[in-house]
């Protein structure tokens, strides 16, 4: 292909993933885009972004599109070849035989794998968790009032359950010993408030495009954009989708906006809290504004005994990659900032 921001965008994201703690995907990538240049078969798959400018490749996310078809070529377990070369428990990640089965995978599958890539991709981290709950245990310990929770843009919904996991922040640990969830992350910082009263007498979800986890087609689709050398990501969120699937937690398929401002109005007796992760940046500018809007009518209706708090983890202002933790509550609509955090939850530097 004529286009170097082809190539770019793969060689730009192999180094996202080696910075977040994928080297088989980092030097899978790289070995893609030696292989675009060469004019071999992944040009086939990146065929719908040939004119496509980077910021157009990184809004599709197409590199990551690649690696979930190769990833849920694996876990299909159609193409025994490939998925010998992929990264499980005792036995060590081999990227370069990896990329000579992918290279006769796309050849074989061509027409699976581009379908695969036409659906934008839709991960559902549950570690994320680790990052929002200890906002939810500042709003319990602040408001001192139980609780309905509504998360926009939930996907499959496993961060719905974040009151049922077991966490340890560092020194401290908050939620039921015997959650089949446990989560640990890398804490900075002085502890969340853990002996805060919680209680979540209502909860709910929506999203665009939900994933619905009784299916098991889509189910591996989740499983496919977690980073196969991440192993102990990929069994957190089979137990999570395990415990989703046995409380019958089900998604909403609703428009964030119109969707907030039906459910999520202030009630008196309980804080009302709206909650979101990585999703802002993605939304159109006119999207964005409009739910803005609708949160600041919620906001505006609050009272003490009606409390409207927004939880967001969400890239910095003008950042890409430096996620916080922010909350804004209402009444009086104080906004700040709880934590800086890794995309995936694998540190959180606590600043309450």
């Amino acid at each position: 292909m004529d286009n170097p921001e082809l190539s770019r965008s793969l060689r730009l994201q192999a180094a996202g993933c080696r910075n977040l703690g994928s080297p088989f995907h980092a030097d899978l990538l790289e070995l893609a885009a030696d292989d675009l240049e060469a004019g071999g078969p992944v040009a086939g798959l990146l065929t719908p972004w040939t004119d496509a400018s980077l910021r157009k490749l990184f809004d599709d996310a197409a590199p990551l599109r690649l690696l979930g078809a190769l990833h849920d070529l694996v876990l299909s377990g159609d193409d025994p070849a490939l998925a010998a070369t992929y990264p499980k428990l005792g036995r060590q990640a081999d990227p370069a035989s990896a990329w000579i089965a992918a290279r006769t995978a796309i050849l074989r599958h061509q027409d699976r794998l581009a379908a695969f890539m036409t659906h934008e991709p839709q991960t559902n981290e549950v570690r994320r968790s680790v990052c929002l709950t200890p906002g939810f245990l500042t709003l319990a310990r602040e408001t001192g009032l139980p609780m309905r929770t509504f998360e926009i843009a939930a996907s499959a919904g496993l961060n719905l359950n974040w009151d049922r996991y077991r966490y340890e922040f560092g020194g401290t640990a908050w939620g039921d010993p015997n959650a089949p969830v446990v989560m640990d992350t890398e804490w900075t910082g002085g502890p969340p408030p853990v002996d805060a009263p919680v209680e979540v007498i209502e909860r709910a979800a929506c999203d665009r495009r939900p994933v619905d986890l009784t299916d098991p087609v889509q189910r591996r689709r989740l499983l496919a954009y977690i980073w196969p050398d991440q192993l102990e990501r990929l069994a957190r969120i089979r137990a999570a989708i395990d415990l989703a699937l046995a409380l019958g937690v089900t998604v909403e398929a609703a428009d964030a906006v119109a969707w907030t401002a039906r459910v999520a109005a202030p009630q008196a007796g309980c804080v009302t809290v709206l909650y979101h992760s990585v999703f802002w940046q993605y939304m159109p500018a006119q999207s964005q504004a409009a739910l803005a809007r609708t949160i600041a009518e919620h906001g505006a209706r609050a009272t003490s005994e009606a409390p409207f708090a927004w939880l967001r983890m969400e890239p910095e202002p003008d950042q890409m990659t430096n996620m916080e933790v922010r909350l804004t509550l209402w009444p009086g609509g104080e906004d700040r900032v709880l934590a800086k955090v890794h995309p995936h939850g694998a540190w959180v530097k606590w600043l309450n």
